[in-house]
């Protein structure tokens, strides 16, 4: 029998057990194999019915009646399964046409000879798969009641089983045909949710990672150019002071500035290549930009910064350099902007299985419970902590108002660090 097309959308309906019918319910390779097994039960209940009639009733005057109407049923069935699996109809439409031929022919088959009566089997699925679950229901109470009429008409027919065989048999065909149909109403409803589910999904990482892009270039820019940018205001602001009164001083302060300026115009280049910080990509270690960055700060700021080594060095990941380097920037900001210290220290060490970094100073302090002692910036030190994280590392801040700060960073040594930072160079 025809097979209409699968539906393309699952209604609560269908997925709850409403009209849910074959064809929806199964997939298309299913569908095909279920339609050729009952082509062939139809085809061969037909030529035994057929066989049967032809064998007790060879002189009679139906005969080509019977025949005929035999044989077009053995041309309209399969065909219109044909016609169902290679032309199905437009969505939401449905080729009805060949299950009402075969049901009238198969009638006047059954009223001409009642052994064609067990045809109603493989029929009773055909419509079931060709019509909703309602419209299907009364169609088949329709072929049952035919079939029992049919029983009794043959001799012996008054037989109670043969009476009650058939409901039967209906019954438990169209029950099981649609549990089954809303069983994979239901699977298919599952798997719709389960795409979109995994669709949602993935925006939703791309979104996160987006953001996480996003925050790890505010970290750079903040650590960096707006760094470097905060340095080159307060330069030109001490040279425009001094330089009616002390134009050398003054002058010394634009020189300064201006080599502030190129730091950060590398910084900015180095956004676009996505390179290593440009101190460390000018060939220098660790050690040797904390040494740099301790003398520039203390050429610039005015503020005494010392560089202090402690432990045996052991190589580190690029990233792991370049966020100790960008944490000690940092620091040193916060200290020359909210401190008021006298002097700071830069210490790095290597105690075993991991580095830390110290930032020290003899400021003011502050509560580090209250939050950053940068009152409206306030972004620093999360920015510090974030670095660390995605390494593996802690930050760790002790002060107390009047007694100084001590930012310390640390990360671990080792394999897990190796490996943390290229997951997280493959996830860039």
């Amino acid at each position: 029998m025809p097979q209409p097309e699968p539906a393309e959308h699952t209604s609560g309906e269908d997925a709850a057990g409403g009209d849910a019918s074959g064809p929806r319910a199964l997939g298309d390779p299913d569908a095909g194999r279920l339609a050729v097994m009952l082509d062939s039960a139809f085809l061969l209940l037909l030529a035994a019915a057929l066989t049967r009639y032809l064998t007790h009733h060879a002189d009679s005057p139906l005969v080509p009646w019977v025949i005929g109407l035999s044989a077009a049923l053995a041309v309209v069935q399969p065909t219109g399964s044909w016609l169902a699996h290679r032309h199905p109809p437009a969505p939401g439409r449905r080729r009805l046409w060949p299950l009402a031929v075969v049901v009238a022919l198969w009638v006047v088959l059954v009223l001409l000879a009642p052994s064609f009566a067990w045809c109603a089997v493989p029929l009773i699925y055909s419509a079931l798969r060709a019509l909703p679950g309602k419209a299907a229901i009364p169609l088949v109470a329709a072929l049952t009641v035919l079939v029992v009429v049919a029983q009794i008409r043959l001799p012996g027919g008054a037989d109670a089983t043969l009476v009650l065989l058939p409901p039967a048999v209906a019954a438990l065909a169209t029950g099981v045909f649609l549990f089954m149909a809303r069983q994979a109403a239901r699977q298919r409803a599952l798997i719709a949710d389960l795409v979109r589910t995994r669709r949602e999904l993935a925006a939703t990482e791309r979104r996160e990672g987006t953001l996480a892009e996003r925050g790890r270039l505010a970290m750079e820019i903040h650590d960096t150019l707006a760094q470097g940018l905060s340095s080159q205001q307060m330069l030109l602001q001490a040279a425009e002071r001094t330089w009616d009164t002390d134009p050398a001083t003054a002058r010394t302060h634009v020189r300064t500035a201006a080599e502030v300026a190129a730091r950060n115009l590398a910084e900015a280049r180095r956004f676009v290549h996505d390179l290593a910080p440009a101190e460390l990509a000018q060939g220098r270690g660790l050690e040797q930009a904390l040494r740099a960055l301790a003398g520039r700060e203390s050429a610039e700021s005015g503020l005494p910064v010392r560089f202090h080594l402690d432990g045996a060095p052991v190589p580190l990941p690029t990233a792991a350099q370049a966020a100790l380097l960008r944490i000690a920037q940092g620091a040193l900001a916060n200290v020359r902007e909210h401190a008021g210290a006298s002097a700071a220290a830069i210490t790095l060490s290597f105690l075993g299985d991991q580095a830390v970094l110290d930032v020290a100073d003899d400021g003011q302090g502050f509560d580090p419970a209250a939050g950053s002692s940068g009152g409206g910036r306030g972004y620093g030190l999360p920015a510090m902590r974030a670095r660390l994280r995605q390494l593996g590392g802690t930050l760790t801040v002790e002060s107390a108002p009047g007694e100084g700060t001590v930012v310390s960073a640390a990360i671990p040594l080792g394999q897990r660090t190796e490996q943390r930072t290229e997951q997280r160079s493959e996830q860039r």
